[in-house]
C-alpha cells in the first residue's frame, strides 16, 4: 500500500509550489533572509500576513559548481523530491518563497540532500516563529 494512502496525505509538488516570475525571484533575493543548511544556501522571504498561506520553492544549481547539465538536473530532481516528501515538517501558516542554492562541488547522494532540506525547513520554521 502507498505511504500517502496510509497517512491520508498526498505528497505532490504542483506548479503553484514553484517560484516563478522575474519580479518574484528578484524580490526573494533582494529582501530575503539567508542561512546555510549544507549542502544548500537557503534564501527565504515571508510575505505580509494578509496574503493566503502557501510555500513556493526555487532550486538553483550553479554551473560553476556542477559543469555537466545532467549532474545539475539530477541534483535539482533530488532536491525537489526531498522537499516533496518532507514538506509536511513545515507549518503552512504564512506565505513564503524559498530558494535552495547548491554549494558543493560534486554530486551528493539523496541522503545528504534530504538531510539538508529537512534541516532548512526546521530552521525556517524556527526563524519565522521568532
Amino acid at each position: 500500500m502507498l505511504l500517502s494512502m496510509v497517512e491520508g496525505q498526498r505528497f505532490t509538488f504542483k506548479k503553484e509550489e514553484r517560484v516563478t516570475g522575474k519580479k518574484r525571484i528578484e524580490n526573494l533575493f533582494a529582501h530575503g533572509r539567508s542561512f546555510v543548511a549544507y549542502p544548500f544556501r537557503i534564501v527565504f522571504y515571508e510575505y505580509e500576513p494578509c496574503t493566503p498561506s502557501s510555500v513556493s520553492i526555487l532550486v538553483s544549481i550553479p554551473k560553476k559548481k556542477l559543469k555537466k547539465a545532467t549532474d545539475r538536473n539530477r541534483m535539482k530532481r533530488l532536491a525537489r523530491e526531498a522537499y516533496r516528501l518532507n514538506k509536511n515538517l513545515f507549518e503552512k501558516n504564512s506565505r513564503l518563497d524559498i530558494a535552495f542554492i547548491y554549494l558543493k562541488d560534486e554530486l551528493s547522494g539523496y541522503d545528504v540532500v534530504e538531510k539538508g532540506v529537512c534541516k532548512a525547513l526546521r530552521e525556517i520554521s524556527n526563524k519565522i516563529e521568532e
